[in-house]
């Protein structure tokens, strides 16, 4: 379906967080429209099913290794990937929620939640943007926020503040680069659960 709404041949994609879940089903998508990948995977993940599934779909699929939470390691990736691949698109997925009360979040637990979910974002669409400017190329970065970015929720206090930062971030980075032919956007998913598969046995639906 993905290849009938739009065509990415030739194109190649950088996606954090595609190891599983939302990141996982865009990178994917991704391939389905003819993009080739870059995946960026922490360290600790041996996973390959992304990969696999890329590359089941004849598309080209590379993986490097960072750590989002370590700003060094972050600053080295782009000129790392740059270095050997075309990056064309940037999708920022990657991110993590805890969830408990506003007065229990310990400063370490909002620190890395704020440095996964929106300062690696930041991190990477500058270097990613510095890239394009300096080579005079056009990209498109897709950032992910969440339903929190506009509405906050309860028991999540420091992943909302992090998403309506992503948002804004957009926003401004949308305003600033669009003359420039570098197009920034967010999509905002809702709450997201494992599949679930219904079987119908006389008439009664079993999952």
């Amino acid at each position: 379906m993905a290849s009938e709404l739009f065509n990415l041949a030739g194109k190649t994609a950088m996606v954090t967080g595609g190891t599983r879940g939302i990141g996982q089903a865009m990178a994917i998508g991704l391939a389905e429209a003819g993009a080739d990948i870059i995946l960026i995977q922490r360290a600790s993940s041996s996973s390959t099913a992304t990969k696999d599934a890329i590359e089941a779909l004849g598309r080209r699929c590379h993986t490097f290794h960072c750590d989002m939470t370590d700003r060094a390691a972050l600053a080295a990736l782009v000129p790392a990937v740059t270095a050997a691949h075309r990056v064309d698109i940037l999708v920022n997925v990657a991110g993590i929620l805890k969830r408990m009360p506003a007065v229990d979040c310990p400063l370490d637990t909002y620190d890395d939640i704020m440095q996964t979910n929106l300062t690696a974002t930041f991190q990477l669409c500058q270097a990613v943007g510095r890239y394009w400017l300096a080579n005079g190329m056009r990209g498109k970065i897709v950032n992910t926020a969440s339903l929190t970015t506009f509405i906050g929720s309860v028991n999540l206090v420091a992943y909302a503040m992090s998403k309506g930062g992503v948002g804004q971030l957009t926003k401004a980075l949308s305003n600033e680069w669009a003359a420039k032919g570098i197009n920034v956007n967010a999509v905002a998913p809702g709450w997201a659960f494992p599949p679930v598969s219904f079987y119908f046995c006389n008439g009664r639906v079993l999952c």
